[in-house]
């Protein structure tokens, strides 16, 4: 009989999903993914998780529900590090322990630790454990794992190069453009994937700077060592993972000086990411003069609220391309009579 292993599309999902499904597909298993983020998803994830998680994290909980009763297992990995010498946000490395204390009656977990601070006989004794769910056999699971390696480097490439995984699908239309037109708006979009990708979460934000025309850039479409090199700067190494991507992807463009303005996505409640939109905002704003707009989310947001100021941010940065030439150095405007 085929093993069911259900793939909740929250948090690590829209970073690393081609790796787990192609692996778990590769194996014989059948890979069932929750249905997108919608307000049902969302009301269930609240009632069932502490209040003061953030929305991602009651998100999730929402997406364990959605499959609890139509798969084996659910795939819930305790994530501590993903880079040597990093870690990942806390609320990762207690998931699923927070979920199943949350929520009851629930499949068996697919709970495994990843921890990339171990070493590389640790890391194969874990990929033997996730794939030892489905076949006890090293040969077929070592061999999926070399597939669903090159799926994820296949997914990585096409995020590079413009496809915006929204909801968790690349679709081929959406794919943003890599150079730019003049007079075209290029805005970066800078948020943890699991907020920026999930449509419903992020009051659709992607969608609705397209349909203005607007160029969009997300960190996960930036060189990768550029964004490292701009994070080594920093007095002291930051060793939140994706806390360092997001404040080097900030850093990156501020001194590129090539888009018009950015979207700081954040998650209420997110330590981490209070800390990393203080320091991009000061990168851009002051070193820069970039515009900087701050979305906050969580359950009570409204998207009316997020549409008027994301109209006035749009507004401003119009107002001001058109008018930059009448403005002196020092910001004071220049008068012809």
């Amino acid at each position: 009989m085929t093993v069911k292993i259900g793939i909740p599309r929250g948090l690590w999902f829209y970073d690393y999903f081609p790796l787990w499904k192609t692996f778990y597909e590769e194996l014989g298993a059948e890979v069932i993914i929750s249905s997108p983020t919608n307000k049902q998803i969302l009301d269930l994830g609240t009632k069932n998780t502490v209040d003061e998680a953030c929305l991602p994290v009651k998100i999730f909980h929402g997406h364990v529900l959605n499959l609890k009763d139509k798969v084996d297992y659910i795939f819930v990995p305790k994530v501590m590090s993903v880079y040597e010498k990093e870690y990942i946000c806390p609320k990762f490395c207690g998931l699923p322990e927070m979920v199943r204390n949350s929520i009851p009656n629930l499949p068996p977990f697919i709970d495994i630790e990843i921890n990339f601070n171990k070493s590389r006989k640790g890391l194969k004794r874990t990929i033997y454990k996730f794939g030892s769910y489905v076949t006890k056999n090293p040969i077929k699971i070592f061999r999926a794992y070399d597939k669903a390696l090159k799926a994820y480097e296949d997914y990585k490439e096409k995020v590079r190069y413009g496809h915006l995984p929204l909801d968790g699908h690349i679709n081929e239309v959406l794919r943003q453009k890599r150079i730019k037109i003049p007079g075209e708006m290029k805005i970066a979009v800078l948020g943890h994937s699991y907020n920026v990708f999930d449509n419903y979460g992020s009051m659709n934000l992607i969608n609705k700077l397209m349909e203005n025309k607007i160029d969009v850039v997300v960190p996960e479409m930036l060189d990768m060592n550029e964004i490292n090199k701009f994070a080594d700067q920093l007095p002291k190494k930051m060793f939140w993972s994706f806390g360092r991507k997001l404040l080097g992807s900030a850093m990156y463009l501020a001194d590129r000086k090539d888009i018009d303005g950015i979207i700081f996505l954040s998650s209420f409640g997110c330590g981490i990411d209070s800390i990393i939109e203080d320091l991009s905002e000061r990168r851009a704003r002051r070193d820069a003069e970039i515009p900087y707009l701050l979305i906050t989310i969580d359950e009570h947001t409204g998207e009316a609220g997020v549409n008027t100021r994301l109209e006035a941010f749009l507004d401003m940065i119009e107002w001001r391309k058109r008018n930059e030439s009448d403005l002196s150095a020092h910001g004071q405007p220049i008068c012809w009579h």
